[in-house]
Order: C-alpha cells, then structure tokens, then sequence
C-alpha cells in the first residue's frame, strides 16, 4: 500500500514538473496558494520522500527473486 501512495505522489510530481517545464505553470502552488504556502511546500516534501522511497523498488523484484530460490 505504501508503495502505491509513493507511487502516485511521484506522478503528481512529475505532473507538476511537466506543467512547470511546458508551461511555466506550478499546478500544486496553484492549488494551495503559492510554493511558499504551508500547504504547498508539505506536498512538495512528500513527493520527495516518495522518491526516495521509491529507490526501494529497484531493488524490491531482485529480493523477491532471491527469497524465492
């Protein structure tokens, strides 16, 4: 499950850097009322701790493989 939260808090990152990178246009500082917005800034720090997360899974099938041989 915590995999999946990850997972989607990455894609609304990348979302959001899509937007900025195309359009000059920050969706989540939109929404909560600016990249300094208390808000704002605790999205941005939960889709980098996602990331980080997410590192785990390169490494999470290989695990996998060994646990079952």
């Amino acid at each position: 499950m915590l995999d999946r939260i990850a997972l989607l808090l990455l894609i609304v990152g990348g979302v959001n850097w899509g937007l900025i990178g195309i359009f000059r246009f920050d969706l989540v500082a939109f929404i909560f009322g600016g990249q300094a917005a208390v808000l704002a800034r605790i999205i941005y720090v939960l889709v980098g701790i996602s990331a980080i997360w997410c590192i785990s899974l390169f490494f999470k099938e290989q695990e996998m493989l060994e646990a079952r041989a």
